[in-house]
């Protein structure tokens, strides 16, 4: 099984990295053994069954990008290390999602401990349910207690070969047939439905649509070229893509298709490993939302999965045992799985693959993607 890997500026080399030169000794490099590590991790996912791999590396200026296995099955090409392919990202949506909330939060249009019925009257009802007892912290912290979506009757795939498509108000209309989870504030429950609510506060806050927003506040002006959220009824991908492949008893079906108002505010998003990357690092920075949100943003609590991984408003974070501080999101969505995060310290990576891979480990990668 080959990986193949592409260093920029530096060098391009195909197949296994052995050795780079390059004509000016100061020129910003990926650390070697970070990119050792990660080509054991994309071998690993492929050899476990993901159908294709790709990572992507930043070092303070210098960018690293790795792949394992092929972008497709039908074809059965490798993939290509010289151009970005776009994946979808899955949750790592709702770190823009908080951060376009916090922004309108710096701009005194919402407060974080103001209930949720203050800026969608009569939205949140239900059996255990009010929305004048959530607060919009809770709402980004998966602390609401608001109901889990179960009973949808077709899934992200399904909904698109049959052209099934939602709105926000038709999803939450049925996710509030089902009983609150807790009480607000009461316990930690990680939950699409409040990023759900999360996109229908923006649009009702701002006056104009999610997507608007994002593009508005975050893509355009972090340079962000390669990230999209698909429209209503966009079920496809542009090219170039990978395809996104579930194995269920031994049999693989390609699920690339996806009606993204399912998952809309809460994980439609599509990018790529560079775009995420830029956006991380802009993002612990301080320059996607002021200190002061920052902060909120990074003030959470445990997720309770004994890893010690914490959960702020959109965001995980956890201390890495090089002494750094990962700070980031995963991602699933039928048929394509990512990771991606940064340190203050300039480094960041994305791992991105494709398929149902039988050994993941998300903790070891995100110590390959920051160490060394």
């Amino acid at each position: 099984m080959l990986t193949r890997t592409l260093i920029m500026p530096i060098c391009t080399i195909a197949l296994l990295l052995t050795s780079c030169t390059t004509s000016s000794a100061e020129a910003p490099a990926v650390a070697p053994a970070r990119l050792d590590s990660v080509r054991a991790d994309l071998a690993g996912l492929v050899e476990s069954g993901a159908v294709g791999a790709v990572a992507t590396l930043t070092d303070n200026g210098a960018t690293a990008v790795m792949s394992a296995g092929v972008a497709d099955l039908v074809e059965g090409a490798p993939i290509p290390d010289d151009r970005p392919h776009y994946v979808r990202v899955g949750s790592i949506t709702k770190t823009f999602t908080a951060a376009v909330v916090l922004q309108l939060v710096a701009e005194g249009r919402v407060a974080l401990d103001a209930p949720v019925e203050k800026y969608l009257p009569g939205l949140l009802r239900g059996d255990g349910v009010e929305g004048q007892a959530i607060t919009v912290r809770q709402l980004l912290g998966h602390r609401s207690g608001l109901p889990v979506p179960r009973s949808f009757e077709l899934t992200e795939h399904q909904a698109a070969v049959v052209g099934r498509t939602f709105t926000p108000e038709e999803e939450m209309a049925i996710i509030l047939q089902s009983p609150a989870e807790s009480a607000p504030g009461t316990r930690f429950q990680y939950n699409n439905t409040n990023y759900l609510v999360a996109g229908m506060l923006i649009e009702a806050v701002a006056g104009r649509s999610y997507a608007t927003e994002l593009v508005d506040r975050i893509i355009t002006p972090l340079g962000l070229t390669h990230t999209y959220l698909p429209a209503t009824g966009e079920t496809g991908l542009r090219r170039p893509h990978l395809s996104g492949y579930i194995t269920v008893d031994g049999n693989v079906t390609d699920e690339t298709l996806m009606e993204p108002s399912l998952p809309w505010a809460s994980g439609a998003l599509v990018s790529t490993g560079a775009d995420l990357n830029r956006f991380y690092l802009a993002l612990v920075s301080g320059q996607v939302v002021p200190p002061v949100q920052l902060r909120d943003m990074l003030d959470g609590v445990d997720m309770g999965e004994g890893n010690g991984m914490s959960y702020g408003l959109g965001i995980g974070y956890t201390q890495l045992p090089c002494g750094t501080r990962f700070i980031g999101h995963n991602g699933n969505v039928r048929g394509f799985s990512a990771l991606a995060g940064a340190t203050t310290a300039g480094r960041a990576f994305t791992y991105s693959y494709t398929g149902t891979p039988t050994a993941t480990s998300m903790g070891a990668w995100i110590t390959s993607g920051l160490c060394g």
